[in-house]
């Protein structure tokens, strides 16, 4: 009986072994599953992928938007100006944002953290990165000097000559912020011009402007655009990409 308990025990050990060997043949292999339907979508979904959809191209559930379709809120992402036509976009393209101070700020934030590393503080391209490959322009010499917001938006955007394009690390607003303290650093004054640009253009250099308020300015994880979705945040006045609703209002009468 003995010996008949120690063969009935091997075999169970070989039989357990053959089985994990099985069942970890494949890694992505679940295994048996229990009423997959409480698990898979019946209806198909976008959004996963279960089985071969018969009906849809490519055997996809998604579908492929239709050309030209611009994602909710993103509009001002898309200018519709070729990366080449710089000249359009001195014509076309006009700065939203005031000159005051609270943008220029912002700006110079945005500039020192994408720009200045190539550029220099100075803006005449004695950066770190401009210094050792050279070839970086000086903004406030020659034709630099004369360039308009559409110009630096577009060419932050698009890249010109051996400058790579910045359009997916600063959105149109950040753009364009950066646009205009460019347009100080045009100056030759650096930094220090910031006071007698402001005063040059109008402004008081004690000036805020609400569109940059860091409540409503204030980053969320990604580059978002400068306009507020169709469906913004619930429970407050402020929209997931940072901007004001502009339909409700902040203490609505009972």
């Amino acid at each position: 009986m003995t010996h008949s308990l120690k063969l009935g025990l091997q075999a169970s050990a070989i039989l357990f072994a053959s089985v994990l060997t099985t069942g970890c043949n494949r890694a992505d292999d679940p295994g048996l599953e229990y009423a997959p339907q409480m698990y898979e979508s019946i209806p198909y979904d976008p959004l996963r992928q279960f089985d071969v959809n018969t009906i849809n191209p490519m055997g996809i559930n998604e579908r492929t938007p239709v050309v030209g379709t611009v994602p909710m809120g993103k509009l001002n992402y898309y200018s519709h100006i070729p990366k080449d036509s710089v000249g359009i976009a001195e014509r076309v393209l006009k700065n939203p944002y005031s000159y005051t101070k609270d943008n220029l700020q912002e700006g110079q934030v945005l500039y020192v953290r994408n720009c200045q590393h190539c550029h220099g503080e100075q803006g005449d391209g004695q950066g770190p990165v401009g210094v050792k490959f050279k070839g970086v322009p000086n903004y406030s010499a020659g034709a630099y000097k004369t360039m308009n917001d559409g110009h630096i938006y577009h060419v932050i955007q698009w890249g010109r000559n051996r400058m790579m394009p910045h359009g997916s690390q600063v959105n149109p607003s950040e753009r364009w912020k950066i646009a205009m303290y460019v347009r100080m650093l045009q100056e030759g004054k650096g930094p220090d011009g910031l006071s007698d640009f402001l005063k040059a253009k109008g402004q008081d250099a004690g000036q805020t402007s609400e569109s940059t308020d860091s409540q409503n300015q204030g980053p969320v994880q990604e580059a978002q655009a400068d306009k507020a979705s169709a469906t913004p945040g619930q429970g407050g006045t402020e929209a997931r990409n940072g901007t004001n609703k502009s339909s409700e209002t902040a203490n609505p009468q009972n």
